[in-house]
This record gives structure tokens, sequence and C-alpha cells, in this order.
């Protein structure tokens, strides 16, 4: 995994959690195409790297990303915003194979909160403010926004956040799904990590399968949701990890049951 990044920190830690670290804090890590590019890289590297198990997201500072680079945003036109370059990014990030956690630390605005909310799972820091404010700049959430908020949050929700570009702080993100937790801005990649070691600690292609029949499910007829949950079931059942783990537990079972 290349770690030589301008725009990103990238730490591997034990169990096989990756965190990386947005690093503009000159601009509270405002979404460059060059920090575009370069997760792109890293999750090419994450995506067929084995030894990965979860990949934790967060940013230095104050912000977990402030929004897009409006020096940038501003002089692109309809043929970038076809070329759809932030939506193919998130969009990686959501397929990635191994659970991805946004820790969001600051500000998650913009494309910022529409990456974490690419993530499997969000954490907030009690001091966080998320908020999708695009249409205060004349344009609206382009880069998967309008279409997962109001999965998460319910299509009414989505619809006054996205209308009124405001801006929410972490107990009320957490009110209406947008967040998984809110924890103390000093606990917050303590408690990403010890999430990250709990979901490091199943099998792991039973957690990949997992996240393919759960990003699936709802994209599908309920016959076909089901018959992908069985047979992701039965390559299970096939698994020597699964063998092994049930004659782990049945022993640990019976030398409880001897005391």
């Amino acid at each position: 995994m290349s770690e030589s990044f301008e725009t990103l920190r990238v730490a591997r830690e034990p169990q096989g959690i990756v965190v990386c670290t947005f690093h503009r804090p000159e601009v509270r890590n405002a979404m460059s195409k060059e920090m575009v590019d370069e997760l792109r890289a890293l999750l090419a590297d994450i995506r067929g790297d084995s030894a990965v198990r979860v990949v934790i997201f967060t940013g230095v500072g104050k912000s977990f990303i402030s929004g897009a680079d409006i020096a940038e945003l501003r002089d692109r036109d309809r043929i970038d915003a076809l070329a759809r370059i932030n939506t193919a990014l998130f969009r990686e990030i959501e397929t990635l194979p191994q659970p991805t956690i946004a820790a969001i630390n600051g500000f998650a605005l913009g494309g910022g909160c529409e990456l974490a909310l690419a993530c499997d799972l969000r954490v907030a820091a009690r001091g966080a403010k998320l908020g999708q404010p695009e249409v205060g700049l004349g344009i609206i959430p382009g880069a998967g926004g309008a279409y997962r908020l109001p999965r998460l949050v319910g299509l009414g929700r989505a619809r006054e956040l996205i209308f009124t570009g405001r801006v929410i702080d972490a107990a009320e993100a957490a009110d209406i799904g947008l967040v998984e937790r809110v924890v103390d801005d000093e606990r917050l990649l303590d408690e990403a990590r010890a999430l990250a070691g709990a979901i490091a600690a199943n099998s792991p292609l039973a957690v990949r399968l997992a996240k393919i029949v759960l990003n699936n499910g709802g994209e599908i007829s309920s016959d076909a949701a089901m018959a992908l949950e069985s047979t992701a079931q039965a390559v299970l059942f096939e698994d020597d990890e699964k063998r092994r783990r049930m004659t782990a537990f049945l022993e640990r079972r019976a030398a409880r049951s001897k005391k």
C-alpha cells in the first residue's frame, strides 16, 4: 500500500485496520482534485489487500472534510459535472469489500457529508457539524447526497436539509439516523477503532458477504434479495472458517458446562 500522499495520511494499525486522515489543514480539508485522485489510488490498493479488514476515514484538525475546494469547483462546467468525478469516488468507497467507518470530527459539509454517507458506519464527535449546504452556492448535492441521504433519514428530512442547506450538530444527526454513534470529541478515534476492532474480530468473508447483501438488498426485488442472501449463506456454509469458529464455540460451551 502506497503511503506517500500529499493530501492524506495513511496508517496501518493492528487487526488489519487502516486509518486514512484527510490532511489539508490550511483549507479545513477541502476536497481537491488531488485528494480525489489520491483517495482513488488508496482505495485501489486496499481493494486488493486481503490483510485490510476495516478502513476508518477521519480528518486532521477541526474538520472531517469541509466540502469541495470552492476555488476549483467555481470553474467547473457541465462536462465536469457529467464526468461524475466525486460520484465515482464515493461509489468506490460504498462498494469497497471492506467495511468503512467515517470518524467525523468537526465539519462534514457538502462533499464531506457525501463521503460520510458513502461509508458503512458513521461515528461523530459531539462537536461535529454535518450538512448539504450546496443550494446556497447555486448547486445541489451532486455526488450521491440526494440519493443516499433519503435512504438514511427519510425523504422528508432529506428535502428539508437539502432545500434549506441547514447545518446540523451531531446530536440531531444521531436523532434522525444520519450517524450511528456520538462520542466526546477526545474519544472519537478510540471509539472508531473499538468499532473497527469488533468488526475485524469476525470472519472476514462473512463480513464482506454481509456488506454485499446489505448494499444490494434494497435495490432489487424481495425474491432476488432473499436469493442473494441464501447464496451468500451457501458460500459461507462451505467455508473452513465457519467450521473452525463453530467448533471453537461448541468446545467453549462444553468446557463451561463441566465447571
